[in-house]
């Protein structure tokens, strides 16, 4: 059964091509060099709305004791570096785990 690791982050109109700029080409890089045991997957997505733009990432892990062999006991805390504050208006403090339940292509 595979997890989906689920985190939003909110930018200004402004903001957000920095930000998303900082996301692909440092951190996604920054994890992606600790080759992390059952992480499969990183996906992004963007939605600019009326006066923010909202970020949401999700990791695949292969299974919960995956991120948490990562994360550690309070796996569910988010790291957000410094750089990315930098220009986030907000952002989840703590991921959200879903069990991937089926995935149907056409």
């Amino acid at each position: 059964m595979s997890i989906k690791r689920v985190w939003h982050g909110w930018t200004t109109l402004e903001d957000a091509d920095a930000y998303q700029d900082i996301l692909l080409n440092k951190v996604i890089p920054g994890i992606e060099a600790k080759k992390i045991s059952g992480l499969r997957k990183f996906e992004v997505l963007r939605i600019a709305k009326k006066d923010e733009v909202e970020f949401v990432t999700m990791m695949t892990y292969d299974s919960l004791e995956d991120v948490i062999g990562l994360q550690g006991k309070d796996y569910k805390k988010c790291y957000v570096p410094d750089v990315a504050q930098q220009v986030l208006k907000r952002w989840d403090q703590k991921a959200i785990h879903y069990e991937l339940i089926d995935t149907i292509d056409y």
